[in-house]
């Protein structure tokens, strides 16, 4: 009999003996913490969708700034260049220096020009000053010569009545051949008297005429001198200008590049020799025409800078270009042909930062960011994302036990 059950094997243990093993597949420790993985996940999954829906992004977008050049105003020969490639500095520091001593020599020249311009000035000044003394001189010689002819003219009307009423008595022989004579001689002489201060009073209004043609012709020098006098002066100021441009200075505060110059370099005037980076920047991005649908200037944005390790920072969108980047390019596109295709255009937007940017990195034009505007005013609080998350957790957990389980009865 042992060999029968031998051969055909072991018998079949008895139902509800101890031998039986419970089933270690089902592990319900496992739930817990696959709830709080999942709870995560699809915390992070909620929170992307809302992002999505109330935010655009673009990765086309870059760090901008003015790029100042620095280049003399005059030439000259360079005898110190200051500053480094990529160096800090501030606003009115001195760069380079331009060797002064030839505007130096200009500066003195003109200055010295302007002294004898000065001297010539005066005496001419001078000159009118006693051209006008003489100008009123022959005026009050003129009025005494006029005053004097008026005299004349009576002494010599009065004279001639007498000489009319002695000739009246002569021929009366009322007076004697004596008498009418003397009569005859004061009417002559006044006469004379007369005619004499007549040309006197003419002689010294001409004098008068005269006097007033030299202190024209003297005021006219005077005018002349006292304009080369002044632009004496206006070239001394641009000498001493051109001896200041010997001094190139920053004219705002950023990083010095694309530096080119090195001391007793020949320089010329316009030549650049270095650019100069402000430390003010922004963004420029360059969102699909398709992302512009809600996009207005003054919305909040938040760009990640890849120089930074994906650090954020606060903005906001300034302005929106009237117009796509391609339009205003070199060549822009020209559609009207038969072989059109449609392109989705990108339009530049200019997103300024919020907040500082850090002092001890450098950003500059040209680096890569990731800027994000919030085109929508729809928002769903940290702590309600949680609890929607944790609720999904909860359902696709139960969902997953409940599949789990088997059936009754086995």
């Amino acid at each position: 009999m042992s060999e029968v059950q031998s051969s055909v094997g072991p018998a079949p243990a008895p139902v509800g003996s101890a031998s039986i093993k419970p089933n270690n597949s089902r592990k319900p420790w496992l739930l817990g913490p696959a709830f709080v993985v999942l709870a995560v996940m699809l915390f992070f999954a909620v929170d992307y969708v809302v992002d999505v829906m109330t935010h655009e992004s673009t990765d086309d977008a870059f760090i901008a700034g003015h790029v100042v050049g620095v280049a003399p105003r005059i030439s000259g020969q360079v005898l110190a260049v200051n500053v480094a490639d990529n160096q800090l500095v501030h606003s009115n520091d001195v760069l380079v220096e331009i060797d002064p001593a030839d505007y130096a020599m200009t500066v003195a020249q003109k200055q010295a020009m302007a002294d004898s311009q000065a001297g010539n000035y005066k005496t001419m000044l001078a000159a009118y000053e006693l051209m006008s003394a003489k100008v009123a001189t022959a005026e009050s010689a003129a009025r005494k010569a006029k005053d004097d002819e008026a005299s004349a003219q009576a002494t010599a009307k009065q004279a001639q009545l007498d000489f009319d009423r002695a000739r009246g008595l002569r021929d009366k022989n009322t007076i004697s051949q004596q008498e009418f004579d003397a009569a005859d001689a004061v009417n002559t002489k006044a006469q004379a008297d007369y005619k004499s201060a007549q040309e006197n009073a003419v002689e010294e209004l001409s004098k008068v005429d005269e006097a007033d043609r030299q202190v024209s012709a003297a005021r006219e020098e005077a005018a002349t001198a006292l304009a080369q006098f002044s632009e004496s002066r206006t070239n001394i100021a641009a000498a001493q200008l051109n001896l200041s441009y010997a001094r190139i200075t920053a004219a705002s505060d950023g990083r010095v590049t694309r530096k080119s110059v090195e001391p007793g370099d020949y320089v010329q005037a316009g030549q650049e020799l270095m650019s100069l980076v402000p430390v003010e920047v922004w963004v420029v991005a360059n969102f699909k025409e398709s992302q512009l649908k809600k996009m207005a200037a003054g919305q909040a944005a938040e760009v990640t800078i890849d120089a930074l390790g994906g650090r954020k920072f606060k903005a906001h969108v300034q302005s929106l270009q009237a117009g796509s980047g391609a339009q205003f390019s070199l060549l822009p596109p020209e559609n009207a042909t038969g072989n059109f295709v449609k392109v989705i255009q990108r339009v530049p937007v200019k997103i300024v930062f919020d907040e500082a940017l850090p002092a001890d990195h450098v950003i500059g034009p040209g680096m890569s960011v990731t800027p994000s505007v919030r085109v929508s005013p729809f928002a769903m609080a940290t702590g309600i994302e949680i609890l929607l998350a944790a609720v999904l957790a909860g359902i696709i957990v139960v969902l997953f036990a409940v599949l789990r389980r088997p059936p009754a009865g086995t």
